[in-house]
């Protein structure tokens, strides 16, 4: 080859878009969540596929459901991000006969991958806990149960100050109207004209932290899944009626992150110059569809 037709065709070779595998994802994605900020019970990391396959969409989404599976190989999905494990547990079958072998199966036979990011996801700075605490406008936040070898600011959940003090039912409709609609809405337990100041949050299912709740002197808490008995007994145990509940959607409380940590997984992406199309799915995988209520 002459040597003005060698410069052109690397001039073109370097024109082509550059293509991440998955094993390059991993590592912007270890860079952003590390591995070590994941609960000991937790499963993250990569589900199916494999490290050397290239990349050229990505998916974000909060739960592996058959719906979302779907959804993202319709839009040529090589790799899901989701939140939720698809294995929490261990299994000694992955057989299609079975929801979950199923899931398996179907991104084997598709060639996409799937890869979790779950109490990873909620601990590192920017996860789910901080989105929430962003969207509600708090200030001075810290987690409410610091990692065990993380940052200072690193942890589940968080704890702050809403910029001036307003009734918890205004709050409430503040935290209504930024999440997602789901059927079941959401429960508030407090006084409706209590005033409210400093705001703990917890994305997901939260119950088992009213101790850190407490210690944090929060006039409100907000999170999702409240069990009858853990709610009813940190009522029991509230100071002047405080901390008041927000019970959310365990999907809703989580979703809102999917959009900050898709451009964040992109950015990283972009500065290793790789070029990769980053969507968020709209599914909503939240299970309920219908709910009754006294004279609805």
């Amino acid at each position: 080859m002459e040597p003005d037709e060698e410069r052109g065709a690397a001039l073109q070779d370097e024109a082509l878009p550059s293509r991440p595998t998955v094993g390059d994802v991993l590592l912007a994605i270890e860079e952003l969540w590390p591995e070590s900020l994941a609960e000991e019970w937790d499963a993250v990391g990569l589900v199916a596929g494999r490290p050397d396959r290239e990349v050229s969409t990505i998916v974000f989404a909060v739960d592996p459901s058959e719906a979302v599976l779907d959804d993202a190989i319709e839009m040529g999905a090589d790799l899901i991000v989701a939140h939720h494990p698809l294995m929490l547990k261990p299994v000694n079958s992955v057989a299609a006969s079975r929801p979950k072998g199923a899931a398996v199966h179907r991104l084997i036979e598709a060639g996409c991958a799937l890869v979790t990011v779950h109490t990873n996801g909620d601990s590192a700075v920017g996860g789910v806990s901080d989105v929430l605490a962003d969207a509600f406008g708090l200030t001075n936040v810290q987690p409410l149960a610091s990692a065990a070898d993380g940052l200072p600011e690193e942890g589940i959940g968080r704890v702050g100050d809403l910029p001036e003090v307003t009734s918890l039912g205004d709050f409430a409709e503040l935290v209504f109207g930024l999440l997602p609609a789901v059927a079941g809405g959401m429960r508030v337990a407090g006084d409706r004209h209590g005033l409210v100041r400093r705001v703990a949050v917890c994305g997901g299912a939260g119950d088992s932290l009213f101790e850190q709740v407490r210690a944090s002197q929060a006039d409100v808490y907000v999170t999702a899944d409240l069990r009858h008995h853990p709610a009813l007994e940190a009522r029991e145990a509230a100071v002047n009626g405080r901390p008041y509940l927000i019970d959310v959607s365990h999907f809703g409380s989580e979703w809102l992150w999917l959009t900050p940590a898709a451009a964040a997984l992109s950015n990283v992406l972009a500065d290793q110059q790789f070029t990769v199309d980053v969507r968020v799915s709209t599914v909503n995988s939240d299970p309920w569809d219908f709910v009754l209520t006294p004279g609805g």
